[in-house]
This record gives structure tokens, C-alpha cells and sequence, in this order.
């Protein structure tokens, strides 16, 4: 007999074990799919892990459904990468799996409703009026949908129905599978061969002497045939010959034509011509020749390069050397506004050979990408993604590149698997034997104190390109200018002067808060109550485009209050400010000026980045206020001022890295000033202008910051001198969380007594409760001399013990390795 192992797209550690014939074990490869039973109906899409002859011992091996591939749709490097993952990152093979492959390749099964044919009439009253609805139906259908159900009976709820109709034994359920990605296909049309003579083709045209418009659409497919030896599409047919569709579809049902389909990719290449990349000045000459130096004893690199000094200009370099060895790159990117304007740039220089793969694809998109990568293919030599292209299927990467590798956004926070994209693509890198560079302006400190120690190399550029200056940054003191009375709204008079300046020249204007919505808080002024959401301890951040107050964490949403729920009072105000708010503000401070925003509200939809990002390009955006979304290498041409609103909710704020954060924000949305011959300025409005992270940053000390920031991690052990592991502890029941976290905490403190590391917590965060579960903390700081792996599996011991406990199974523990 013939087993496999196989990977199921759920949480749950353990691989199972399915029977196969032997035919399908020869045919059967690692890496292919094959759709499984599991539990009592449901059918899944599982991903063959072994292939062997040892039966389980635990239980009888069920049958497989169905293998799905030809060929393996994940490869062995991919497999081994994802075993890394969730070794290092505490999570399932399964949840890694479900992660990485696009939901179109996971096989969906959906209930079927069949009429049971053993069943005997039993006369009207034996139903109620919706089941005799369902009965009827199925007399006249084979079978039915649960969506067709509901629409039968207009009822959202039909599985009390459906288990009435399964008790009374008048139907039965049957789960079916289906593939939910359908290649696009193209509709050509070709003449008939049995017209390709001459003779053939003027009989045919006087028979069609009286049906002028077919005949017009034959001889206009000729001419196009004569002048292009392309497949023709029917639908350049139809536009050319100005013919229905119905005139088409007659000739094709005479046989006249020919239609075909022929498969094609949904996102293609349409660009002109490429070019030659540019020509490097001296300074980025030199950093090459030393990242090429750095590489021949290094894996991994370092560019720090000042904002503006050209780094994408040297990447694009190496990328040009790993395709003439035939090598794959990946092209790391933390945001997808990002990814909008480097396709361009990237395109400009490879053309065809750039694919891009990020969440704002669809599902149909994104199989495609996967398949030409699968393939190695010319389409996707270079991989262009946010930080779920890790997973991605190379088997001959040559080249990683982690732009603004410093991001927060590189690290998942929910789901699993929690991986930092950064720290998983140097694990890529050393799997496929492939170089690694990591760019950016203001290196996160870990990446920075390993380069300093020799770990990774590391190439500076001092200077920005073309020899622009550095933009000037200014400090603002708001409180002396709201005690002198100097502000309009949430503008001091020397922001809103700047913006008067530039926009007299014509030039453009980047505002810069990081905070959506109109406003975060509305507060009664009679009792001083302000709503709540009712799933989150947060309060309702007010949204006036929508006149609604909704919850950021659950996206609970209310109407506007006109009075306080709480007393009545119709005294409302709000407090703090968002991006709209700002744009608000601007709309009467400069009625002349056109304002965009960019935030996640403004940029749901696929094309909203592009459209948002072109607009401003071509100069139809005088203003554009955003969040931290456009403090990422974007590069704006005519951008002279940039303002940041309150840099102090940045500072304040209860996190260890809250200070490099903030420095690195700062220094990043600087950069978008001045990008050309102009010397950009920089307002940054503040409470406290002495501040240490704003003097450095208003002087671009990146070292001063480093050192300060370093020396206070060794003092208080945070990374990198420890490894950080959170545990979050998830129920809705409030003593439960509290009694788990309590056991879970003695025993953590009882395997770790006297090793060095150190257990902190339980504590409730800052937000206590969302979607109605309450949260509570415990942090493990692991020393770097110690054994990572060791820990892991003591803390894993301590999971077993407690899964074992029955009041405590309900509780759901998140582990999060390097907490961000």
C-alpha cells in the first residue's frame, strides 16, 4: 500500500497521511496538489509533503479525492523556505502554505443539495411552507446551491431548513470542488481554409452579393490578414469593419470563419521600446565597484545611501548583471505606492521581464505571476512585490533587493505566518545561494549594529545626486505660537507662509500626519463623555466625508451624534486631527489650491495608488496630505516644502523603537523635498522643538542617533542584544485570559529560572480589548548567547501542557517571534 504525507491550509502542526494506488504514487510528485477529505464532509486543497509506504498508526488513512497537477506547483527550495518559516516564526506548515499560495490555486468545495431518491410523498402537511419551496425545486433541477436555497426561500439562514429536509430524509448533501482560476482566453478569427484559394474567395463573395455587411466584414479580414501576420481578435474585427457581433457570429455559423481561443496573461507588458539605464556619477560608480567588492566575501549588504543620492540607479546595475547570467531577482518593496512608480522605472529599462505581485492583484493575477516564475520564464526574471513575494515559487534567484529595508510594514502582523519579510529574504538569499542588498537612508538599528560588527557589508553615499543639497529643516514651536496667538487651526503662520511661497512659484506641497479620519475623538463639552466602539476599547474616530464615527480596529460605524448620548447635550467637539481634517483646513486657508489625500481611505481600490501618484505628477495636485504611506522613496520632481503637522504624537508614543521610528519618518518624508536643482525645505511643527530625535533629525545625525539609541538598548536589553518573543492571549472571557496568562506566566518563569532570560508580564496593552476578545502580554527577551532554538522548544513543551488543561483550550495564544 501507498501513503502521502500532505500539507493541509489550516492551522494545526502535523502533516496527514492519505492513501494513494500505486499508479498515483509513481505519478504523484512533492509539491503537487491533490484535493483531500478531511473531517466529516469538508474537502480541501492539500499540497503533497512525502510520498512513502507506511501506513498511520494513529488512524485509518482516508483516500484521496483527486490529484489537481501535472506538474509540482511548488518547489523543493520553496518547501525547504517554508520549513524555515515556520520553525522560526512559531507557526504551522499549513498556515505558511495558505499564506503563500494564491487563493485561485486552494481548491473550494461547496455544499450540493441532492434530492434523496429513496424518499416516499408523504403528503403537503408532511412540509412547511419553505421546505415544500426547496422539494419543488429540486423536482425540477438535479441539484442545488446553498446560495440557491436562500434565494429560493429569501431567507439569509437555510441550515435549520436544510437539517429539517436532511431529518425528514428528503434530501442529501454532497460536497463538490471546483478550481476557482479560469485562464483568460481570447477570441480570434481566422478565414475558413476552405476558402483560401482565390477562386474560392470570389464565389464566396458573390453569394454574399446581398448581405452587404458580411461581405464587408470578409474583405475587411482579408485586408487585415494581408497586413498583419498577427492572430486577428474578433473584437478589432467587429471595430474595423464597424459589424455587430450577430453579423460575425452568422458567418462564423456558415462556416465562412473560424474562431479560436488562445490563452493570454491578464496583466501584460504594453510599453514602448526599452532603453539603457543611466550613466552613474562618481559617487554611485564608487559604491558599486564596492558593493560588487563587498559581495565576493559577504552575503548580505548594506547600501546607506542619503535620500535622493540614487540608490534605485546602482540597483538597477546589479539587477542588469544577475539577468545576463540568466539569474531571477526579487525586488522587495515595503508599500504598494511604491511599486506604482518603480514599475515604470524598472519597465523603462527590462520591458517584459518585470512582473509584479502584491495584495492589490487579484487572485487570477497573481496565479499567473506564480506559473511564470514556476516556469522561470523571460515574463518574471524580475520580481517586483511587497513582502508576501518571499513565499513565491524561484528556483534560480540570483539577487534580493530590500529597498527601504528599515520599514515596519516588511513585518506580518496578522495572520500567520509572522514573518519580517527583510530577515526571511536573507534566509531566501543563502537557500538559493543568492546575493542579498539592503537599501535605505536611515538603517534600522539592528541591520546598522550588524554591519558595524562585520556581519553584513556596508557602502555609504553621502551625496545626494546631481550635487543637490540637502533640504533645510526647520523647527516650530506650537506652543509659542498658540500662546501668541499665530495659529489657523492647526497651521502655525510660518507653515502656512511656506506654503504661500511655494505655491507662487508654482511648485508643490507634501503635508504630512499620520493619522486618518477627521478627527479621533468627539467629546461631549457638558460631561466630557466621547462614544465608544462597542467590540473595542477605542474611542470612534469621527470621518466627515461619510458624517460617521467608526472604529479603526473592528470597522464598527455609527451615524454622526447631532447630542451626547450620555446627558443630551448638543455641545459636541472634536479633539485631534486626521488627513482630512488637514485637507478641510486647507480647502479655506488656499481655495485656489488643489488638495489631494493619500491615506488607506483614499486608496482602496487597485488603480487608486496610480491614479493618485500620476495626478500629482502632472502637477494637478498643488497639495497632498498623507499619512506614512508617502514618507517612501516616492520621487516628486517639483515637491519644494514639506510639512509635518505634530511630530510629537511620533515621539510619544509606548514603544522601544518609538524614537529610531520617528527619526527614520522624519528623515524619509524630508527626502521627498528638493529632489532637483532647488534646495527643499523642511517645517516640522512640534511642542518641544529641544527635543534630542528632532535635533538630530533637523541635522541629519544619523550616527548620533544610532549611538544614543544603541547604548540605551544595551542599558534597558532590547534588541539587538536580546531576541524578542510576545504572547498574546486571546478569549472573550476576561478571567479566563487573566487565570491562562497567570499559569502560563509561572510556568515560563519556573523553565527559565536562572538562565538569563528574562519573562515580562502578564499586562493588558494599551487597547485592552478588540472585536470583543480581550488581550494580555507576556514578552520573553532571549539573550543572543543563547540558544534560540532551545527556547522555542521549552516554550512549546510549556504550549503542550497548557493545551492540555480543558479550561484553558478555548484561550488562543499568538506567538509573535521578533516583535515589532
Amino acid at each position: 500500500m501507498h501513503f502521502i504525507d500532505v500539507i493541509l491550509p489550516i492551522p494545526l502542526t502535523k502533516t496527514f497521511v492519505y492513501q494513494v494506488s500505486e499508479r498515483e504514487a509513481a505519478f504523484l510528485k512533492k509539491g503537487m496538489r491533490v484535493a483531500v477529505p478531511f473531517g466529516k464532509s469538508k474537502i480541501y486543497t492539500a499540497l503533497v509533503y512525502a510520498i512513502h509506504q507506511n501506513a498511520p498508526t494513529a488512524y485509518k488513512a482516508k483516500e484521496i479525492d483527486q490529484i489537481l497537477d501535472r506538474v509540482s506547483v511548488v518547489s523543493w527550495q520553496q518547501l525547504q523556505f517554508w520549513e524555515w518559516i515556520a520553525s522560526y516564526y512559531m507557526c504551522s506548515l499549513g498556515e505558511v502554505f495558505k499564506a503563500a499560495i494564491p487563493a485561485a490555486l486552494l481548491l473550494e468545495s461547496e455544499t450540493i443539495i441532492l434530492s434523496n431518491k429513496k424518499f416516499q410523498w408523504q403528503g403537503e402537511d408532511f412540509f412547511s411552507d419553505e421546505e415544500s419551496l426547496v422539494y419543488e425545486a429540486l423536482q425540477h433541477q438535479s441539484s442545488l446551491k446553498i446560495q440557491d436555497v436562500s434565494d429560493i426561500i429569501d431567507r439569509k439562514n437555510v441550515l435549520p431548513i436544510l437539517k429539517s429536509l436532511i431529518e425528514k430524509e428528503v434530501i442529501q448533501l454532497k460536497e463538490e470542488v471546483y478550481e476557482t482560476y479560469k485562464p483568460k482566453l481570447l477570441r480570434y478569427v481566422k478565414m475558413h481554409e476552405d476558402y483560401s484559394s482565390d477562386e474560392a474567395l470570389s464565389a464566396l463573395l458573390d453569394t454574399l452579393s446581398r448581405a452587404k455587411k458580411q461581405r464587408e466584414v470578409v474583405l475587411k479580414l482579408f485586408s487585415m490578414e494581408a497586413m498583419t501576420k498577427k492572430p486577428i481578435l474578433v473584437k478589432e474585427l467587429e471595430a474595423e469593419s464597424q459589424a455587430s457581433s450577430g453579423v460575425v457570429k452568422s458567418l462564423i455559423d456558415k462556416g465562412v470563419l473560424q474562431e479560436y481561443h488562445l490563452q493570454t496573461d491578464r496583466v501584460q507588458y504594453e510599453g514602448e521600446e526599452t532603453v539603457d539605464s543611466k550613466t552613474l556619477n562618481e559617487y554611485q560608480s564608487q559604491a558599486l565597484t564596492q558593493i560588487k567588492d563587498q559581495f565576493e566575501t559577504k552575503d548580505v549588504v548594506l547600501l546607506h545611501g542619503v535620500t535622493s543620492s540614487g540608490k534605485t540607479e546602482v540597483y538597477v546595475k546589479l539587477i542588469e548583471q544577475a539577468i545576463a547570467k540568466g539569474q531571477q531577482v526579487l525586488y522587495l518593496l515595503p508599500e504598494i505606492a511604491l511599486t506604482t512608480q518603480l514599475i515604470k522605472r524598472l519597465q523603462q529599462y527590462f520591458g517584459g521581464m518585470v512582473s509584479v505581485y502584491h495584495s492589490k492583484y487579484s487572485n487570477n493575477e497573481r496565479v499567473e505571476v506564480w506559473n511564470h516564475i514556476l516556469k522561470a520564464d523571460g515574463k518574471a526574471q524580475i520580481v517586483l512585490g511587497a513582502r508576501s513575494a518571499v513565499l513565491l515559487p524561484f528556483s534560480n534567484l540570483g539577487l534580493i533587493v530590500v529597498d527601504e529595508e528599515h520599514e515596519v510594514s516588511f513585518k506580518q502582523f496578522d495572520p500567520a505566518p509572522r514573518y519580517h519579510a527583510r530577515d526571511a529574504a536573507i534566509v531566501l538569499g543563502k537557500l538559493h545561494q543568492a546575493k542579498v542588498l539592503l537599501g535605505t537612508a536611515t538603517p534600522s538599528v539592528e541591520t546598522y549594529h550588524n554591519a558595524q560588527n562585520g556581519k553584513y557589508g556596508l557602502v555609504e553615499i553621502n551625496r545626494r545626486y546631481a550635487g543637490v543639497l540637502m533640504p533645510d529643516i526647520e523647527l516650530t514651536d506650537i506652543k509659542e505660537k498658540h500662546r501668541k496667538k499665530r495659529m489657523k487651526g492647526h497651521f502655525s503662520d510660518r507653515l502656512i507662509e511656506a506654503i504661500e511661497e511655494a505655491l507662487e512659484l508654482g511648485e508643490q506641497v507634501i503635508l504630512f500626519q499620520n493619522r486618518r479620519g477627521y478627527a479621533p475623538i468627539l467629546e461631549c463639552q457638558e460631561c466630557g463623555n466621547s462614544p465608544q466602539c462597542p467590540n473595542c476599547d477605542v474611542s470612534l474616530t469621527y470621518h466627515h466625508y461619510r458624517d460617521q464615527l467608526r472604529c479603526h480596529y473592528c470597522g464598527h460605524a455609527m451615524a454622526m451624534q447631532k447630542s451626547c448620548i450620555a446627558c443630551g447635550s448638543s455641545d459636541l467637539s472634536t479633539k485631534g486631527f486626521g488627513t482630512e481634517q488637514i485637507a478641510h483646513e486647507l480647502a479655506d486657508l488656499f481655495p485656489k489650491a488643489k488638495v489631494g489625500r493619500m491615506d488607506s481611505d483614499t486608496t482602496r481600490g487597485k488603480y487608486s495608488y496610480e491614479k493618485l501618484l500620476t495626478s500629482f505628477e502632472r502637477l494637478e495636485i498643488d497639495i497632498l496630505v498623507g499619512t506614512q504611506m508617502l514618507t517612501k522613496g516616492l520621487d516628486f520632481r517639483k515637491v519644494s516644502l514639506v510639512g509635518v503637522m505634530n511630530a510629537d504624537n511620533l515621539l510619544n508614543f509606548p514603544d522601544f523603537r518609538a524614537h529610531e521610528r520617528s527619526f527614520q519618518l522624519i528623515q524619509q518624508v524630508s527626502g521627498r523635498a528638493g529632489r532637483t536643482q532647488k534646495r527643499g525645505k523642511v517645517i516640522i511643527q512640534t511642542y518641544n522643538p529641544y527635543h534630542q530625535i528632532l535635533q538630530q533629525a533637523s541635522v541629519n545625525d544619523y550616527q548620533g542617533m544610532f549611538k544614543d539609541q544603541i547604548n540605551e538598548r544595551h542599558q534597558f536589553t532590547y534588541p539587538p542584544f536580546v531576541r524578542i518573543i510576545k504572547l498574546v492571549f486571546r478569549h472573550r472571557d476576561y478571567s479566563k485570559v487573566n487565570d491562562s496568562s497567570d499559569w502560563y506566566m509561572q510556568a515560563l518563569k519556573t523553565v527559565f529560572k536562572g538562565s538569563g532570560t528574562q519573562v515580562l508580564g502578564p499586562v493588558f496593552p494599551a487597547i485592552a480589548r478588540i472585536r470583543n476578545e480581550y488581550l494580555k502580554n507576556i514578552i520573553i527577551k532571549i539573550p543572543a548567547h543563547q540558544s534560540l532554538n532551545k527556547s522555542k522548544q521549552a516554550i512549546l513543551k510549556i504550549d503542550k501542557s497548557f493545551q492540555a488543561i480543558p479550561a484553558y483550550r478555548s484561550v488562543r495564544i499568538i506567538y509573535n517571534v521578533d516583535a515589532q
